[in-house]
């Protein structure tokens, strides 16, 4: 397995691609919540785009923000995906690991603030993010936002 971390314009087509469907094939059609998973947040000059690739085919994915981008104090880490086939894996803990690290590589001694599915309030605990918020509805699926100082 390799990873990848990279900003919007260094994407391949094809790539941007795979990341897409992966989002999709889980957020959208296996979660059934059609909400607008195409954003601008995407393309900001700031972004990254963390992604693994297994055999070369993309199995994580997750987009790194800058400072102000979803929270005026924070990055933010968001998109957390792991491709079905390869959760029995924990390739999660390995995703949300990279991300981490590679957030607070490119935005040092910076807050982490995520709005994490209410579910996996416990996942990521486990990597040191706090609950700061009561749950709240987001596309129909209940959340929690999270910190990590």
């Amino acid at each position: 397995m390799k990873w990848y971390c990279k900003k919007f314009h260094e994407l391949s087509v094809d790539i941007l691609y795979d990341l897409l469907k992966l989002r999709c094939d889980v957020f959208v059609v296996e979660q059934n919540c059609p909400y607008p998973e195409l954003d601008q947040l995407d393309r900001l000059a700031d972004s990254h785009h963390l992604y693994a690739k297994k055999d070369g085919i993309v199995v994580a994915y997750a987009r790194l923000l800058p400072v102000a981008a979803s929270y005026s104090h924070y990055t933010s880490i968001g998109r957390v995906v792991v491709a079905a086939e390869q959760r029995k894996e924990k390739l999660g803990h390995t995703l949300i690991d990279q991300a981490i690290t590679h957030t607070l590589r490119l935005w040092p001694e910076i807050g982490i603030k995520i709005g994490a599915q209410s579910h996996l309030e416990h996942f990521y605990t486990s990597h040191g993010f706090t609950t700061v918020s009561a749950p709240y509805l987001e596309d129909g699926i209940e959340h929690i936002s999270m910190l990590r100082e």
